[in-house]
């Protein structure tokens, strides 16, 4: 694989497309350069530093007629896929809540990044793909003081959707505990699972989705999900995980082929009139 000692290099040499992962501070300058290159862009987390400033590269993408996208693989990961599963079966009836835990035990970045832009955005696209836009959203997060400045390094984020249901995320670092829980109750059951983080282990394994594919993003069948309904419990094994499927539907939304999301699910939603006086939905 070639090795370029600059963006600009890279984009002299030919390419169609770019995935820009570098620090925060400097994602701007580098996905402006290439969208005014005529190149696509994926742009890693966190996308901008505010709403303005995303809305200054999305404008960017748009004059030059090239696919932006942030790299929202999560949407892949296998737990959610599985979870996604089950909220269409209707077999939670009425969705209730959903909550969302994923703890890290990592250095943390400085006040450019932090917890909240980084995993938190995959953690509430997750909610907001799986139960649509939200309405309101009560926050809390925890700071700490580093060599690089203030940063985050929790939170916990209660998120009202239009459709009436309530989803709960929350991250640490820095507290030694590494955990991923995905938790949902309806008017039917539960479900819950505690997962591992298949995809990124085999990758920092140095494993690689194109040489094993068939195989590639099944969590272990001992960390099978648990659904509870009048029915009894039943194990849900893991559907699969694909990190390269965001890839592939970036491609056909720059060969103009199709949009760059996958759809969202479909699933039995509480109303909020609908709620019995006295319980939270």
């Amino acid at each position: 694989m070639p090795i370029h000692g600059s963006l600009t290099e890279l984009l002299a040499a030919g390419v169609d497309a770019d995935t820009i992962t570098t620090p925060p501070a400097t994602r701007r300058d580098l996905v402006l350069e290439a969208l005014a290159a005529g190149v696509h862009v994926v742009a890693d987390k966190p996308f901008a530093p505010t709403a303005a400033a995303g809305q200054e590269l999305a404008d960017a993408a748009q004059e030059a007629g090239r696919v932006l996208s942030v790299f929202h693989n999560r949407r892949f990961d296998a737990d959610l896929l599985t979870l996604r599963g089950v909220l269409g079966s209707g077999r939670l009836g009425e969705i209730w809540r959903v909550h969302s835990r994923f703890d890290l035990d990592q250095p943390e970045a400085g006040p450019d990044g932090g917890l909240l832009r980084d995993l938190g955005t995959h953690l509430v696209d997750q909610m907001m793909w799986l139960l649509g836009p939200v309405s309101s959203v009560h926050a809390q997060w925890d700071e700490v003081e580093l060599p690089a400045g203030r940063t985050d390094a929790a939170f916990v984020l209660s998120l009202r959707h239009d459709s009436g249901v309530t989803s709960c995320v929350s991250s640490t670092k820095l507290t030694h505990l590494r955990e991923r829980t995905l938790r949902a109750y309806g008017s039917a059951g539960s479900y819950v699972v505690t997962s591992a983080d298949v995809q990124a282990e085999a990758v920092a394994a140095g494993r690689h989705p194109a040489e094993e594919r068939a195989g590639w993003g099944f969590d272990d069948p001992s960390r099978a999900g648990l659904l509870r309904t009048a029915a009894g419990e039943e194990r849900v094994p893991s559907v699969q995980g694909d990190y390269a499927a965001f890839y592939e539907q970036f491609a056909r939304a720059c060969a103009g082929e199709g949009p760059h999301r996958p759809p969202r699910t479909r699933v039995s939603r509480c109303s909020p009139c609908s709620t019995p006086r006295g319980r939270a939905p």
